[in-house]
């Protein structure tokens, strides 16, 4: 059993994509063409963004979002210490200067109070990331934000369908964030993103950095010339074949969100008494309504590493999320952090593990997985 697979479902929606790639081969337009435009207008509709604009991964998305909201360099991003390597360095590569901030135990969102704490002067921008299954205390990061006068980017790459109050993820900030990595809740058969906002011009500079920095207009003093280069922008437009894919999996995403919510379930349940795993998933309420999707099926449990292997070997995949906390990555290891300075990220890193979890999964693949780990940890079947 694979940690995860789509051939199931991909086959399912062979028809529709196939239809939509031969489309782009006529159109001879492979890139920022036709079939982006419509997956943009698409995205804008589902979560209610008034601007979306279409990259070439979720990592990109993050760097033009932190760009397109202010980040100089030398400015400081607050970032929860547990995260993909990419919530830190996307701020790198922006230009700015990652500060890390402890999460909470059971959401692993970033930590309001740990945020407060990480200010500096040189603080501008805090980027909350939610991670599985739902969102990061959004009233408090942004109350923290509005106290310091920070600019929150919402690294919302794996929260497709999660709401905060009926708002999409990635819209409670200036700007957020979607990735489509193939394994993501909405993914494609590559590397796409997206970024999402609601501010006119962010969602210009965006458009502009995501096209080697093009406006797309003229400009006065060159009024002969077209889509004039104003900002220094990258490459990173999203490519039509990745859109095409991604619209045909759009048209059944919240049916894969009920899926996954089927089977997370599932696994709650004949989980619960099996000695060894410490912590089974838990959505935390707040202080408003909120919507949660099960990306992954995350649990923490003792002897982590030898349960992985014991499942390898039995055919049965899973992730690490994540192994090493960000503050304790070496390639920021001239920032000074060190083993104790976010005690509750270091914990999860040492215990965080994902089951498979994708909607091509059934509830025998769960008894299958839930046998397997109670096997491990009590020699019999659960």
């Amino acid at each position: 059993m694979p940690f995860f697979s789509q051939s199931t479902s991909f086959a399912d929606l062979w028809p529709d994509i196939e239809r939509r790639v031969d489309d782009i081969i006529r159109r001879g337009k492979y890139s920022h063409g036709n079939a982006v435009a419509e997956l943009e207008s698409a995205l804008a509709a589902y979560t209610g963004a008034r601007h979306v604009v279409g990259v070439n991964s979720g990592t990109d998305a993050l760097v033009i979002a932190l760009r397109a909201t202010g980040l100089r360099p030398g400015d400081e991003v607050v970032v929860p210490a547990f995260s993909f390597i990419a919530s830190a360095s996307s701020v790198v590569l922006a230009g700015g200067t990652p500060v890390f901030a402890d999460v909470e135990p059971d959401s692993y969102g970033i930590a309001p109070g740990a945020v407060a704490d990480a200010v500096t002067p040189a603080t501008t921008h805090v980027l909350p990331v939610h991670l599985f299954s739902q969102l990061a205390d959004l009233s408090g990061v942004l109350a923290v934000a509005a106290e310091h006068d920070l600019t929150v980017v919402e690294d919302s790459a794996e929260a497709i369908g999660m709401r905060w109050d009926g708002t999409h993820a990635g819209l409670l900030g200036r700007a957020g964030v979607l990735s489509f990595f193939p394994t993501k809740t909405l993914g494609a058969i590559g590397d796409a993103g997206a970024v999402l906002t609601d501010d006119p011009q962010v969602g210009q500079t965006a458009a502009a950095l995501r096209h080697h920095g093009r406006f797309g207009r003229t400009l006065d003093n060159f009024p002969g010339i077209s889509h004039a280069t104003e900002v220094a922008g990258m490459n990173s437009k999203m490519d039509d074949i990745q859109a095409a894919v991604l619209l045909a999996k759009l048209a059944r995403l919240d049916v894969d969100i009920k899926k996954r919510a089927l089977l997370a379930e599932a696994y709650s349940t004949r989980l619960a008494d099996i000695p060894g795993v410490l912590r089974l998933p838990t959505v935390v309420s707040r202080s408003v309504p909120t919507s949660d999707v099960w990306y992954v099926y995350v649990i923490e449990v003792s002897r982590r590493d030898e349960l992985a292997r014991y499942l390898a070997a039995r055919d049965i995949g899973t992730e690490t999320y994540y192994p090493v906390p960000l503050h304790l990555q070496p390639c920021f290891a001239d920032l000074g952090y060190r083993p104790g300075s976010c005690p509750v990220a270091e914990r999860a890193c040492g215990h965080t593990l994902a089951l498979p979890l994708y909607p091509d999964l059934d509830l025998d693949g769960v008894d299958e997985v839930c046998d397997a780990i109670a096997r491990f940890y009590t020699g019999r079947h659960a």
